[in-house]
């Protein structure tokens, strides 16, 4: 924990360019450290994701060139892009406890929607790969914003510890942390039980501080923290069980299905694009 907060303090001194010509001159000056690097990957290490390290490493070079580096060895090993929807395990059960929701917030930003009651049917590792799949289709839909691009909604209503097992959770949050870095603008728990309290206590000791200021807990029986969802969100859209009026009851399964297959294949993740997709090999 120290660790953390002697990071965060190192990092608060870079200074956030003020115009886009000085945050493009950190782009490229990133680009120059990373070498050859931007060839093999010139997809992924695009200016929108090099200045997406750049802005969740507060503008240190040093720093987000090393995250992208780290990002590009486990790209390499993981084949992110190479997932598509017909590779998730269980996709019903899985996509209505974890989805791309069908509605925006007030600022136009994607909603992540997660329901941690529900216990998952996938294992530990096809979780981390639905998980990943959901990012990089945040990651790709982000490409032309200056901000973070994500409000991560999280129903808690009903959760156990045994809903949400403690080596999925810490992996889960290395890999937002360090491979999707600058896209969660804010997450949001709604309605955690009191004995997740214990549970956060551990957990909130992996989460870097950055991230740490954008959880927000609301309860629906507090009018005062209701207020975050009240300025987040339309509420005629939003679902009910985050306090919203919407009357849309059921989550379509075939009709969600089709939305991510078709950002598939805008991505080139389709199973008919990875034969010509394959990155080279590496020693």
């Amino acid at each position: 924990m120290s660790y953390l907060l002697k990071k965060t303090r190192s990092d608060a001194t870079q200074q956030r360019p003020s115009s886009s010509e000085e945050q493009l001159e950190k782009v490229n000056e990133v680009r120059d450290l990373l070498g050859t690097l931007t060839e093999e990957m010139p997809s992924f290490l695009s200016d929108t994701t090099i200045r997406r390290f750049l802005r969740a490493r507060n503008w240190s070079t040093e720093q987000a060139t090393k995250g992208l580096k780290e990002t590009v060895k486990w790209r390499r090993e993981y084949r992110p892009d190479a997932i598509s929807w017909e590779d998730i395990a269980e996709m019903e059960d899985e996509a209505r406890r974890t989805h791309v929701a069908d509605y925006l917030d007030k600022n136009g930003r994607s909603v992540f929607v997660s329901n941690v009651a529900m216990k998952s049917k996938a294992s530990f590792e096809d979780q981390i790969k639905h998980l990943v799949y959901l990012l990089e289709y945040f990651a790709m839909n982000s490409a032309d914003e200056q901000d973070e691009y994500v409000v991560w909604l999280t129903y808690f209503r009903g959760w156990s510890i045994s809903s949400t097992p403690f080596s999925p959770t810490r992996e889960s949050i290395n890999i937002i942390q360090n491979y999707y870095p600058g896209l969660i603008a804010v997450a949001i728990s709604f309605d955690p039980p009191r004995i997740f309290e214990s549970f956060w206590k551990i957990v909130k000791n992996f989460i870097q501080q950055n991230m740490k200021e954008k959880v927000k807990f609301v309860y629906a029986s507090k009018p005062e923290s209701m207020k975050i969802i009240e300025d987040l969100f339309d509420l005629d859209t939003l679902e009910s069980s985050f306090g919203g009026r919407s009357t849309t009851t059921s989550f379509d399964i075939n009709k969600y299905a089709e939305k991510m297959r078709r950002a598939d294949k805008m991505r080139g993740a389709s199973k008919m694009q990875m034969a010509t997709t394959d990155l080279p090999d590496h020693d």
